[in-house]
């Protein structure tokens, strides 16, 4: 094993000089034409650019945008919705369970809704296709809607229909988000056909590269960007809370997702399709059972059982394995991941709570959540059209590896910067380190807040905001580009798995999720996603190295017209 990751000094010197050799008799030859794939001396001194998205691609990202708007709507508003009295003491009147109830309760729909992705892949990969399946779990997601709006409403609260409603609801709306997540990252991919590196020529004048490579990093950007577009639902929503109750904010969320659906059908006909392949998902996991059995990565491979003297004939090819080699190495890197997420699950949880115990002069707690998306919508522009390309111009390009490392940090950074915030609100009157449970910190039955303003909130979601650029888009742009074609929902459904194993890991937190424990629970947490990063940056930055050379596995996928794959009616 040691002599294949680590070749002899004198064949490393060889393989050198033939690159080397290669180069120089590239840089001799003529220039490549406009649209051909470019020669190793122009990948190595060309510039490389993205291409601008398909239309069809937009069209996913507004159905996207419309259920994040709906799920982030709705979501944001549960911790107050479960926790606050029935009587509407300290807020709307919600279900009177507690701050740690809401807690569990919040982290378990959020671990519910990363489970059910790998039913919702497994249908589209296998079986109907990631559009008719999207179109299934819409009609859950849209029942879902129903009940939950329906049981909040006052006179349904009355008659105790609001704790079971609240239990069927988001049960539903979990199988129907999951459906949808694992399939739509995928299917916004698909409408992008490149296969191969070209050579373009701008209207300067300047020869540079088209980098598929690139073209995915932009639409997962595009994609993220759209998701927090339709986040900002939290603008509005705590507001309809405060002044009118839990539930025309319910119904605003299930009017904006009729919107998705609407456009989702009525655009059908535009949509780039991929076929669902059959048996797809068992053929994976039995050739990756003869890996295990075999202990080799390649024993499910025909050539290797055939000079092995296996006879059983297997349904796949050489290529199919090689793919499947890829997607195993995506998933080692989403082991890291379930530590980024219990970070990120902060801000809907415990930062709501943190936020309630600072002066908001007349600000929702639960509004400082949209902080998060603003800095989003800010610096998802600003990477995408100046830092990365001006890093690109010097030679540096940030690598997958690299930006999920970056995430990891920053991430961490949130989680001190939060740590901090709470030292300063234990330090500060009436109630210090159990704010709002004191005497002097009541006003009649209503708890008052210590005298901290809430603004001072606001970087820790800017830097989770920053963090998600760099973690959770890559995330999304890896799991599509390292899987096999037949199997994109399915790896993009074991990416989203990560987040449930995030909200399992938060839900052992939630002893420590008190006063005036938080301030050690942000504090730990903190340390860990730091040491995660960088535990996770020594294991697979070699990963980075092989990038160009596991795109080359999709080189000879035949190109999909919207056209000829188009939806059945």
């Amino acid at each position: 094993m040691a002599d294949k990751q680590h070749p002899p000094s004198d064949e490393v010197a060889q393989y050198d000089e033939k690159y080397a050799a290669a180069i120089a008799a590239d840089a001799e030859s003529l220039p490549t034409s406009d649209g051909d794939e470019p020669n190793e001396y122009e990948k190595s001194t060309l510039r490389r650019v993205g291409e601008n998205l398909p239309a069809s691609a937009y069209l996913i990202a507004v159905v996207e945008l419309t259920e994040r708007f709906t799920y982030y709507g709705a979501q944001g508003l549960f911790q107050n919705y479960i926790s606050n009295s029935k009587n509407g003491a300290d807020g709307a009147p919600g279900l009177g369970l507690g701050h740690q109830a809401a807690t569990g309760l919040n982290l378990f729909f959020q671990w519910f809704c990363y489970v059910t992705p790998i039913l919702g892949a497994i249908i589209a990969d296998q079986y109907l296709g990631k559009y008719k399946t999207i179109l299934i779990f819409c009609a859950f997601y849209w029942v879902g809607l129903v009940i939950l709006w329906t049981t909040s409403l006052p006179a349904a609260q009355a008659h105790g229909a609001g704790l079971p409603g609240y239990i069927v609801a988001i049960i539903v709306i979990g199988f129907g988000t999951g459906g949808i997540k694992s399939n739509i990252a995928p299917l916004i991919a698909d409408q992008y056909q490149r296969r191969t590196m070209a050579i373009k020529t701008e209207k300067s004048g300047e020869r540079v590269i088209i980098d598929p490579a690139i073209t995915y990093q932009r639409i997962y950007m595009v994609f993220y960007w759209c998701i927090n577009l339709g986040s900002l639902s939290l603008m509005a929503t705590p507001f309809m809370e405060k002044y009118k109750g839990f539930w025309p904010a319910f119904l605003m969320c299930f009017c904006m997702f009729n919107v998705g659906i609407a456009v989702l059908i009525a655009r059908r006909k535009s949509y780039v399709i991929r076929p669902p392949q059959g048996s797809i998902i068992t053929d994976a996991f039995k050739a990756l059972g003869m890996m295990i059995a075999a202990r080799n990565m390649d024993a499910a491979k025909p050539s290797w059982r055939e000079a092995n003297g296996k006879t059983k004939v297997v349904p796949w090819n050489d290529h199919f394995v090689e793919e499947l080699k890829r997607a195993i190495r995506a998933c080692k890197v989403f082991v890291f991941y379930p530590i980024f997420w219990v970070c990120y699950g902060q801000f809907s949880s415990n930062f709501v709570t943190q936020a309630g115990q600072m002066q908001g002069h007349g600000m929702p707690n639960d509004f400082m959540q949209n902080f998060d998306p603003v800095s989003i919508l800010v610096f998802t522009p600003i990477l995408e059209k100046l830092v990365y390309p001006l890093l690109r111009r010097s030679g540096i390009e940030l690598r997958p590896i690299m930006r999920i490392t970056i995430g990891f940090w920053l991430g961490a950074l949130c989680l001190a910067y939060a740590a901090i915030v709470q030292h300063i609100i234990y330090k500060a009157g009436p109630c210090y380190e159990h704010p709002g449970a004191c005497p002097a910190g009541m006003d009649g039955e209503s708890p008052l807040p210590n005298n901290v303003h809430i603004a001072i909130q606001t970087p820790a979601y800017v830097f989770i905001g920053l963090s998600e650029i760099f973690i959770s888009v890559t995330g999304l742009e890896y799991a599509y580009t390292k899987a096999p074609p037949s199997m994109k929902s399915f790896v993009q459904s074991m990416y989203l798995f990560t987040n449930a194993f995030g909200s399992a890991i938060s839900e052992a937190l939630v002893s420590v999720a008190v006063d005036p424990k938080f301030l050690w629970m942000y504090t730990g947490v903190a340390v860990f996603a730091f040491f995660t990063g960088c535990v996770f940056w020594f294991l697979f930055r070699h990963y980075d190295d092989d990038e160009e050379k596991m795109f080359e596995l999709d080189r000879e996928q035949p190109v999909l017209a919207a056209e000829v794959k188009k939806v059945d009616e």
